[in-house]
């Protein structure tokens, strides 16, 4: 939740450095935090899966 409101905050203050409002940049800024949330952690799985593969593959080669 406070992640939320501190993406929210953030994203409206970078909205408003162009005069206008920062409801925009609220929103953005959530939708990139809830993004961020899925696809970081994925991202990481599928690196480490990539790399263990990589390392078995050199490991079987060598045997």
């Amino acid at each position: 939740m406070i992640g939320k409101a501190i993406a929210g905050w953030v994203g409206s203050k970078v909205d408003q450095r162009d005069g206008e409002g920062g409801t925009v940049g609220a929103i953005v800024g959530v939708v990139v935090w809830e993004v961020g949330k899925r696809v970081v952690p994925a991202a990481i799985v599928l690196g480490a899966a990539a790399y263990g593969v990589r390392y078995v593959s050199q490991r079987m080669a060598r045997a």
